[in-house]
């Protein structure tokens, strides 16, 4: 059995004043019977860290360089994750392969250092509104696992996460079926690369999950769990969807 999983991405958002935030969750969920994750800005890890300790909250880095260290202003690397005490990163979110041009490349060089490190990669992939709607999507899909998945790549180092970039932060969300399609296809893609192992992957599903839609959404087959935007930084919105994956 895939043990559930939530995440929540902060992205540019948080300073110490929003750790009351987790300190809240914690709280709501003293013993949590699914796994919960949160990614703070670089600058919150230590000291989310520090303000859950004692709570099985993982707390994770959003990116990390594909070096452990070298001549690289402003970047971090996956070993310094690992020291402030991260277990995670986020990887080839839609906003680091827009804004920063990453490839999938890229993104499965970041995945071989965080294995390196000791760090849970969660890889991102999903299509543009456009490539959905020119029948592209499992192609799309299928490339970018293909080509951000390195071959360290096991159920226990790597998580993935279908977010369909149109859906980010829009409000707009793919029917059920839609969902239960893209996410059949990856587990089978896993299975076809990875054997028996592939039955162990967790895969996410992320794209303006809200308190309103999570139940139903979870109920949708492989679906493990969510990547959340937006709704993870109140615990007050962030709470309801832990309680709906809890309860799935």
């Amino acid at each position: 059995m895939r043990r559930k999983l939530v995440a929540g991405n902060w992205k540019m958002n948080g300073t110490r004043a929003d750790l009351a935030e987790v300190q809240a969750l914690t709280t709501a969920f003293p013993a949590p019977t699914v796994d919960l994750l949160i990614c703070p800005p670089a600058t919150l890890i230590a000291q989310m860290v520090t303000a859950t300790q004692g709570h099985t909250l993982a707390v994770g880095g959003q990116d990390c360089h594909a070096n452990p260290k070298g001549a690289h202003t402003g970047d971090i690397s996956a070993p310094e994750l690992a020291d402030a005490g991260a277990s995670h990163v986020i990887l080839g979110h839609s906003e680091r392969r827009t804004d920063h041009a990453e490839t999938d490349a890229q993104v499965r060089a970041k995945a071989q250092a965080a294995h390196s490190a000791g760090l849970i990669a969660l890889v991102c992939i999903g299509e543009t509104l456009e490539q959905r709607e020119a029948g592209q999507t499992l192609a799309v899909v299928g490339t970018q696992l293909a080509g951000s998945l390195p071959d360290t790549a096991t159920g226990a180092n790597t998580v993935i996460a279908y977010e369909p970039v149109w859906a980010i932060g829009t409000g707009l969300v793919p029917t059920l079926p839609q969902i239960a399609e893209v996410h059949a296809f990856i587990r089978a893609d896993l299975a076809i690369r990875f054997g028996a192992d592939g039955a162990t992957f967790r895969i996410l599903y992320g794209g303006s999950v809200k308190p309103s839609n999570a139940a139903e959404i979870f109920g949708v087959p492989d679906v493990d769990g969510a990547l959340v935007g937006g709704a993870s930084l109140k615990a007050a919105d962030f709470g309801p969807i832990i309680a709906a994956l809890s309860a799935a």
